[in-house]
């Protein structure tokens, strides 16, 4: 252990605090009106780790000099964070939600029961799974903005958002487990243990579908009685009606990016030429989700800086672990650190049996909605949802008790299916 590695293992630790502390950071700025932006500010869940990364970083250049800092911060991969700031624009803009809010309307139409509860029941169930076509990422943004005025800005218990919220985020982190490409966890190992899409589909895929669609029908069944009945519009299919053509370039937009998801080059150029067709048609379009995709990638930059000097203890820690309880250790690791540095770390460990490998990968999956950190796209999802909860923050506490039942779910189906 160098005197770095150690402080990073504190800066990590204390972040995750801060993390956990967000709710109670914007309580102090209604206490102290005076300080009010700064307790907000530090009180903003996707600040927390872009924050400690800086700290960090200014502790290595005590420590080991500015030249050491700075190649260390340069030689970390940003591919998923400027991924995941891309395909949130481009999957929230106006044309794209209309284009889905029309199609979630149909389908919700053909289901057996209302309207209202149908496309709920669509936006936990269908769209997480339609994660491993188009990555998690981008069904997190589709299903959260879906959601947002249906569900999370209704008049509704704290308690029964925090059940559609843990319900969403364990959906996602397990919904993209079809495939070999769109669930960060799975893409970490996927070359290194030669996973493709067929063995993902039926090792994990089947019993994750499983598992979602039970956790949507237990949701739906919760909040039927909570829901406005009938049809209801979004905000974020609200504005000006999209010509075809309009919609089908931004769907060929989204496509584009997610088929070079792992060429950060040519998906920022491919964003560029986006951003210069929405201003060239700016009136088939509504304010861009900029702020809000840049604070996710804000929090996930940071949590890439301050994750990577964590592997002096989490490695051997995973090492120690026998195939009967790597999956519950599996689990529980996934909250506190994020599911693809796990299964990153699991990769490199020599030997490892097919039953160990299993037992890492659906843990890690299994626990990626227990904390915003578990998985990356759930920053995405707090930052489009958090308006809904009491002071405009996710609990950290709210959020995992809330997960808790989701959890189980799917654990079991991994386990006993």
């Amino acid at each position: 252990m160098s005197s770095i590695e150690i402080a990073a293992a504190v800066l990590f630790g204390i972040a995750l605090v801060h993390t956990f502390a967000a709710h109670q950071l914007h309580r102090l700025g209604h206490r102290y009106p005076n300080h009010e932006g700064l307790f907000h500010l530090l009180g903003e869940v996707e600040v927390v780790f872009g924050f400690w990364a800086l700290v960090l970083v200014l502790a290595m250049t005590v420590l080991e000099g500015w030249h050491d800092a700075v190649h260390y911060v340069e030689t970390r991969e940003y591919t998923e964070p400027l991924f995941v700031f891309v395909i949130m624009v481009i999957a929230a803009s106006h044309p794209v939600m209309a284009a889905l809010q029309a199609t979630v309307r149909r389908a919700a139409r053909l289901l057996p029961f209302d309207t209202a509860l149908a496309t709920v029941w669509l936006c936990l169930g269908l769209l997480p799974l339609l994660g491993s076509l188009v990555t998690e990422p981008a069904a997190m943004t589709l299903a959260a903005l879906l959601l947002r005025d249906r569900v999370f800005r209704q008049p509704l218990p704290q308690r029964w958002k925090y059940l559609a919220l843990g319900v969403l985020f364990v959906n996602v982190s397990i919904g993209g487990t079809l495939t070999s490409y769109a669930a960060p966890p799975v893409l970490m190992v996927a070359s290194a243990w030669d996973w493709d899409s067929a063995f993902m589909a039926r090792t994990f895929g089947w019993k994750a579908a499983l598992a979602v669609l039970a956790n949507a029908s237990v949701a739906c069944w919760l909040l039927r009685r909570h829901l406005p009945a009938g049809t209801q519009e979004d905000a974020a299919a609200q504005g000006p009606d999209v010509p075809v053509a309009v919609r089908l370039v931004h769907l060929a937009f989204l496509a584009a990016v997610v088929l070079t998801a792992h060429h950060p080059v040519v998906f920022f150029g491919l964003f560029l030429f986006f951003l210069g067709f929405t201003t060239a048609y700016a009136r088939f379009q509504q304010p861009l989700l900029i702020r809000e995709a840049m604070l996710v990638a804000f929090f996930l930059a940071g949590l890439v800086v301050l994750g990577g000097l964590q592997e002096w203890w989490l490695q051997p820690l995973v090492s120690s672990m026998g195939t009967g309880t790597l999956f519950f250790g599996a689990l529980g690791l996934t909250a506190v650190t994020d599911n693809a540095a796990l299964t990153y770390l699991g990769s490199l460990i020599e030997g490892l049996s097919p039953e160990a490998r299993y037992a890492l990968m659906s843990g890690a999956v299994a626990g990626g909605g227990l904390t915003v950190i578990a998985n990356a796209p759930n920053p995405a999802g707090v930052a489009l949802l958090r308006r809904g909860f009491a002071d405009g923050t996710v609990g950290a506490g709210g959020l995992l008790l809330g997960a808790l039942v989701p959890t189980a779910i799917a654990a079991a189906a991994f386990l006993l299916l």
